[in-house]
Formats: C-alpha cells, structure tokens, sequence
C-alpha cells in the first residue's frame, strides 16, 4: 500500500494563472508561501509550493483566489522532469490539487492590505461584558 497526501495552508504569491489544454480542460497554476514551524536565527522562513489544479476546480480558483489570499490545498506531490535547452535534466515538484479552500474571505482580505495601517478596524470577537450571544436554533449545527 502507497500514501501520497498533502496538505498545505499557506498565502498566494501571485495571482493565479488559468490556461486551457488544447482538448479545453482548464488547468490553474499558482505558488504557495508556507510558512515553516521554525525560524532561523529569529528570521520567519517560507516554501515556496507550486500547486496545479484542473478542471472546473481550476476556473473556481482563478476566479476568486489573488495573491495574498489564505488557502488551504490537499492534494498529491508529483514529481516531474525533462531535459531543458542546455541538455541538462530539470527536475519540478508540485502539488495536484484535489480540494481547495479559500481559508479568508475576498472582502476581508481586501480591506486587510488597504487599511493595514488603520488598526481601529481590528475588533475583539470577545468583546461583551460577558453578554450572552444572540443565536437561534436554527443557526446551530446541532441540537440538543
């Protein structure tokens, strides 16, 4: 038995970039910065994670993910290579997307790098004198 699953979290670097197959399958690329659990030296680090997706889950991405935007991807690591202009073997690894979440919402993402300045945006979820919260039934997943 073989396991080959990946999952990422990570921000955009650049917006991404749909393309279409001679035969008309769509398929998306873009990079994604992934921060490292570690720092060297103090200094935060970051991989740099190209991810290809397809199909109709390639025009959801270009449609509504931009550079700087959260995301989440699982998918499988594949390894490629051919043999480039000089001879030499070029070897690339990249993540086949399966499932792509848009982890922040478009708006809020938006607003983050235009008013990243203006901290008086910035409101505590917790905030409320301990006041109860105002949820119907209906909104929970669950009941008792």
């Amino acid at each position: 038995m073989t396991l080959n699953r990946s999952i990422l979290i990570g921000r955009l670097t650049r917006d991404p970039d749909l393309k279409y197959t001679p035969a008309g399958v769509a398929v998306c690329t873009y990079t994604l910065a992934v921060d490292r659990p570690f720092t060297n030296g103090g200094e935060k680090e970051a991989d740099f994670i190209p991810v290809v997706v397809w199909r109709q889950l390639a025009e959801t991405c270009a449609n509504h993910l931009k550079k700087g935007r959260l995301t989440a991807v699982e998918g499988r690591i594949q390894v490629r290579n051919y043999t480039n202009n000089e001879g030499k073997k070029v070897f690339i690894t990249e993540v086949i997307a399966d499932n792509v979440r848009f982890l922040d919402k478009q708006e809020q993402q938006q607003e983050q790098s235009s008013t990243s300045t203006n901290h008086s945006n910035n409101r505590d979820p917790f905030a409320g004198d301990g006041q109860p919260i105002n949820i119907s039934e209906d909104d929970l997943p669950f009941s008792w």
